[in-house]
């Protein structure tokens, strides 16, 4: 029962029974509740629970968090773990409470209802349009032109807008150079330096103990799959190619992993839960290198259940050593029916590379391959920091 704001007998009364609750002025369409682990805020027809240590920890007072930094001044430490308030009410669209002690933090409700776990359970942390290879020729999205992108802001604000809705995005005219692709990369992001260097460029010659460096067809697959953290986005720029094949494939792995999870909700669930080792080991003339990483083949945020990582390689899949034997049958028929959907002849994106497009793939999401080729073919390339380019992204003002 909530009654009304300020009725000191009716607060009294729930006091005697550990509880407060208030009623908010109509305007706002809300109400409160001070129970005993939490503070219940009914506003704009959603019903929201706040711990109050979370409360305490989250004061946006200058004393407990610096607005210059955005950085916590509080040290959450030293937060009683019992901390209950000693008075709650609303001043308009304000929730202010008094703590044990005289402290005052005051919060908007609107930014209460905006971070409560309620709300971030129904949101998509990343809009993402998922597709297969007719959803996204009939799209119809355009590359950036080289110039325009290098010097227009809102031309870069587009691009970074189709690689976050579509996990890939392209780069027209650019110059067939190294340099000029370190360029257009850098616009977007930071070059990682992994042990392939900062920018690369490779053919054929097996020059290092990868498929990747040879002229046989490369099945669909996430790059750095054996690295703890895979790298974020591969950038792709083919300088040279005299002679015929190598045409570059494309899978959206969230599209096929989201059918998995419609037809058969608890193979997607094993993929997501089930670690799995992955590992590159190298060892020539000139290059040592012994790397592992270990993560489940889908990844999703526990809290809405959204895709955020594929970790698909079956070149690089290592030992399955990591999951008892009643549960490895399972796992297979798992990948089998994720497999089936990422071959699917209708999911498969074939593009050939030429000099002067530039594509960026989030390898986190799109898997790549190429069919085989003859003749001389010279790529360049890098990987990207993943945080970086959605650091760009939002200093845009979009949803990453």
């Amino acid at each position: 029962m909530f009654g009304r704001l300020h009725m000191s007998v009716l607060r009294q009364a729930q006091l005697l029974r550990g509880l407060r609750s208030t009623v908010l002025p109509r305007r706002n369409c809300a109400a409160f509740r001070v129970l005993e682990e939490c503070l219940e805020l009914n506003y704009g027809g959603m019903v929201m629970h706040f711990n109050y240590v979370w409360l305490r920890d989250h004061c946006l007072s200058a004393s407990s968090y610096n607005s210059k930094t955005n950085q916590r001044n509080l040290d959450t430490g030293g937060i009683d773990l019992a901390i209950r308030p000693e008075n709650t009410r609303v001043e308009e669209e304000t929730l202010i409470i008094t703590w044990p002690g005289g402290h005052v933090s005051k919060y908007s409700l609107s930014w209460l209802a905006q971070n409560s776990f309620e709300r971030k359970k129904q949101l998509t942390v990343q809009p993402r349009i998922l597709w297969n290879s007719d959803i996204y020729r009939n799209a119809n999205i355009p590359s950036s032109k080289w110039d325009k992108f290098m010097s227009c802001n809102d031309e870069l604000k587009k691009f970074l807008q189709n690689y976050l809705l579509y996990g890939i995005a392209f780069v027209d005219d650019v110059p067939a150079t190294l340099e000029a692709t370190e360029a257009v990369t850098q616009r977007v992001g930071l070059v990682r330096e992994t042990t392939y260097g900062r920018m690369w460029s490779f053919t054929s010659d097996f020059s290092r103990g990868d498929t990747a460096y040879s002229q046989l067809a490369l099945d669909r697959h996430t790059d750095t799959s054996y690295f703890q953290e895979p790298c974020g986005t591969q950038v792709f720029h083919c300088l040279k190619h005299e002679g015929t094949g190598g045409r570059t494939l494309l899978v959206d792995g969230f599209y096929a992993a989201e059918k998995l999870r419609q037809k058969s909700p608890e193979n997607f669930e094993l993929l997501a839960q089930v670690p799995i080792r992955h590992e590159y080991i190298e060892n020539t003339d000139s290059h040592r290198n012994h790397m592992t990483g270990i993560g489940p083949v889908l990844n999703v945020y526990p809290w809405n259940n959204e895709m955020y990582l594929i970790r698909y390689n079956n070149y690089d899949r290592s030992v399955i050593n990591t999951v008892p034997h009643d549960m490895v049958r399972r796992w297979y028929v798992a990948h089998r029916e994720l497999t089936t959907e990422l071959r699917r002849p209708e999911n498969e994106l074939w593009l050939k590379l030429t000099p002067g497009k530039v594509v960026f793939i989030d390898n986190w999401r799109v898997l790549h391959g190429r069919e085989s080729f003859t003749g001389l073919r010279q790529l360049c390339g890098c990987y990207l920091t993943r945080d970086d380019v959605l650091s760009a992204a939002r200093c845009f003002g979009l949803q990453a």
